[in-house]
């Protein structure tokens, strides 16, 4: 009779063995990237109907969970890695951060103290600090100053809690606190604004100019008509690069007219944010050093894999005043001293993953020159195909397009553009989307991915002519 096991555990050979098979698995993945769909094709409930109803009763083994990668999750997959990726922003990955996230994975982390792994946080800080020099942003959201950086999980936990922050400085009746945002700004403004529980009528839409970028003298007349009706301008988001069409929110008269009212003025730059890796885009960063707290994504456009945002403010202590909460069973010597960071006081949840490890590993593979070579070449190939939009009879440029970002749209208008839209996703071999601009429907191409090369944007221009 043969005794029951006492472990079900992986052994280290085990791991060993299993974790080259799933390395060789991704990398195969990314040679055969190209002749995937894009898009995919799998309609709802395609992927629930291939899984068994109930879970295994005994285990299985891990070749079978690899086998069931290509036959049962690969077909309702969006290749986001793909070099046809165009929709939306990039959420870009790379060798040296799936590397590090498995690394960060295998260690385990829950970097919620200083305590509970010094080198967690000291990393984060450190590799935000360089960053911060990286984008040449304010010595003030260095960690040697007042503020400081911590990386959130994206741009939307950033601008909570850049919100909370604004609250927590202002005080007084919640009711009467008013948020400015441009009505091109991303979504989670008004999301942190019901979260927070202001009333929604309290988020304000400044008008913007023929660039789709806020008008300051606009912010300025609602914060005086709001202030003469005994409101309180609390927080003024400034979009560097909007979502739907790249558009740049003038930062230092917003800043100027928002700190005339006291405002915390929160910039957002998630993803356009990366191109100040080359000192030729920085004036998008005009008067950042008057804002008050500033966000990029890594996982955008800088290779890191998602999640990771770094965010920054000039003030930590008003941020830690509307987050910190210490109970007894958290209190230990190296926080009372003062003399760490507990970044569980700078985010919303307690627990936090050791996401400056992949932030880390990219820098340090790629170097600051090699990431800005990368944001050139696509902001040339953006411009390229802007030029060919420009040149064509049947399309037109939609918007302005400073960075990696073109809208474009049919001359014969919404149907015919939509038209575009689908034959272009039908192909398989690209993916765009869509916004709205004054009404009409436009098409968006983001050219941001990590594998995308001149010949991908040229066959991505020979499917638009040949939908057009």
């Amino acid at each position: 009779m043969v005794d029951p096991p006492t472990s079900f555990h992986m052994t280290p050979d085990e791991f060993r063995r299993h974790a080259h098979a799933a390395v060789e698995w991704v990398a195969r993945y990314y040679e055969r990237i190209e002749s995937l769909p894009v898009l995919s094709t799998a309609e709802p409930g395609a992927t629930r109907a291939l899984l068994p109803a109930s879970p295994p009763r005994h285990g299985e083994d891990f070749e079978d969970l690899l086998r069931d990668l290509d036959d049962v999750v690969l077909p309702g997959i969006t290749h986001w890695q793909a070099p046809g990726f165009y929709a939306y922003f990039p959420g870009n990955s790379s060798g040296p951060s799936v590397i590090a996230e498995m690394i960060s994975a295998g260690l385990g982390v829950q970097g919620m103290l200083w305590s509970t792994s010094p080198a967690c946080t000291e990393l984060e800080t450190h590799v935000l600090d360089w960053l911060a020099e990286m984008l040449d942003l304010p010595a003030g959201f260095r960690s040697d100053s007042a503020g400081g950086g911590v990386i959130q999980d994206t741009a939307s936990s950033a601008t909570l809690c850049a919100l909370l922050a604004a609250r927590h400085r202002a005080g007084g009746d919640l009711s009467r606190l008013t948020a400015y945002a441009s009505p091109h700004a991303h979504s989670s403004v008004e999301k942190a604004v019901r979260i927070v529980g202001m009333a929604p009528e309290r988020l304000r839409r400044p008008a913007v100019d023929a660039t789709y970028a806020m008008r300051p003298d606009s912010l300025s007349a609602l914060m005086a008509e709001d202030v003469a009706a005994g409101l309180v301008p609390a927080f003024v988001v400034a979009a560097v690069g909007t979502t739907g069409t790249n558009a740049m929110d003038p930062v230092r008269p917003i800043a100027e007219a928002a700190r005339a009212h006291g405002a915390w003025v929160h910039v957002d730059a998630a993803m356009s944010g990366t191109a100040a890796l080359c000192p030729e885009f920085r004036g998008m960063h005009d008067g950042v050093e008057l804002a008050d707290s500033y966000c990029v994504n890594p996982h955008k456009w800088m290779f890191v894999n998602f999640d990771c945002d770094a965010f920054y403010v000039a003030d930590r202590a008003a941020l830690t005043g509307a987050l910190s909460v210490v109970p007894e069973y958290l209190r230990n010597a190296a926080s009372d001293s003062g003399a760490v960071i507990d970044y569980r006081d700078w985010q919303i949840p307690l627990g936090r993953r050791f996401r400056a490890l992949k932030l880390w590993a990219v820098i340090r593979h790629y170097g600051v020159e090699g990431l800005a070579h990368h944001v050139r070449e696509h902001v040339a190939l953006t411009q390229r195909l802007a030029g060919w939009v420009t040149a064509h009879p049947r399309l037109e440029i939609a918007a302005p397009h400073p960075l990696n970002l073109v809208c474009l749209r049919h001359v014969d208008g919404d149907e015919a553009t939509q038209r575009v839209i689908d034959r272009v996703n039908a192909s398989g071999e690209a993916f765009v989307t869509h916004t709205r601009l004054d009404g009409t429907l436009v098409l968006r191409v983001c050219i941001g991915a990590q594998r995308t090369e001149a010949r991908h944007v040229e066959r991505l221009w020979a499917l638009l002519t040949s939908a057009a």
